[in-house]
């Protein structure tokens, strides 16, 4: 990976985490570790202006940090935001019944670190698509601005670990469960899928890091929020589910509800465990 994508992927990772809380960044601080016989200057100030620059798009800015010898390249931000407490939005305020719905498609991500991997053949559009997605994702500043405006949002957190995984934890905050009507699919997730012989549900479902936000709305207002939403962004609202008042994770199928088991990215388990979109 290139050292402005390094950069950027860090950045937009910090910032999403701001997104997700209805927030908008302020200021942040890089902590680079790094072997000054390996690493050239050139290559710090790539990455350096990759950050900056997403930063910059958003109004906030690096205002300092800290610079070590290090034995491997490491990079640690912390970004600042804020927000009013009634336009703040958590995780843990799903109610039953309400709308599960996305900013975006899922599992580009996924695919565009499987081009990475291995060649594939594949359409140019859809190529540059995944890639794009994997190397320069888009935190959702606006997005989580827009959507912790509304008082029919009642929780919100970003999909960094896998659909299946991040929704689990956003309904398990408050004690529910959810069912899924399908992951909303990327059309480039779906291409690259299936020229690799996989199931581009799962790329959907599990790959991880596409950085849109989950939200649960209430559902007499979703309707007029998604219309909202797509007049100002220029594309839908995604709803993908609903938060269910008994616990547990479903996929609705022909012959109704199956037990679906989060299968993203988790920390806790054993590293052995393949990395589903993280490089």
């Amino acid at each position: 990976m290139s050292p402005e994508a390094i950069g950027h992927r860090a950045m937009a990772a910090n910032l999403s985490d701001i997104a997700a809380m209805g927030a908008r960044p302020v200021l942040a601080t890089v902590a680079l570790g790094l072997d000054p016989r390996t690493t050239a200057p050139d290559w710090v100030v790539a990455c350096y202006l990759a950050m900056a620059g997403l930063a910059a798009r958003f109004s906030a800015a690096i205002v300092g940090g800290d610079l070590v010898r290090a034995p491997t390249l490491t990079l640690s931000l912390t970004v600042v935001g804020e927000v009013s407490p009634r336009r703040m939005r958590l995780r843990d305020g799903a109610r039953p019944y309400d709308v599960l719905a996305i900013t975006g498609p899922t599992g580009a991500s996924r695919a565009g670190l499987e081009l990475l991997k291995r060649p594939l053949a594949l359409d140019p559009p859809n190529a540059e698509a995944a890639r794009n997605a994997f190397l320069f994702p888009e935190p959702r500043l606006r997005e989580g601005r827009f959507l912790g405006a509304s008082r029919a949002v009642h929780a919100m957190m970003d999909c960094t670990d896998g659909l299946s995984t991040d929704v689990a934890r956003l309904v398990q905050a408050a004690g529910y469960g959810a069912t899924l009507l399908g992951p909303p699919i990327d059309p480039a997730a779906e291409a690259v899928a299936l020229a690799a012989g996989d199931d581009p549900a799962a790329y959907g479902l599990d790959g991880g890091e596409d950085f849109e936000l989950i939200v649960a709305v209430a559902p007499r207002a979703f309707p007029h929020l998604a219309r909202r939403f797509e007049r100002h962004f220029g594309r839908p609202l995604i709803g993908f589910g609903s938060v269910d008042p008994e616990p547990g994770l479903r996929l609705a199928g022909p012959q109704g509800p199956l037990p679906l088991a989060p299968a993203g990215w988790d920390s806790l388990i054993s590293p052995e465990r393949p990395r589903a979109a993280r490089g």
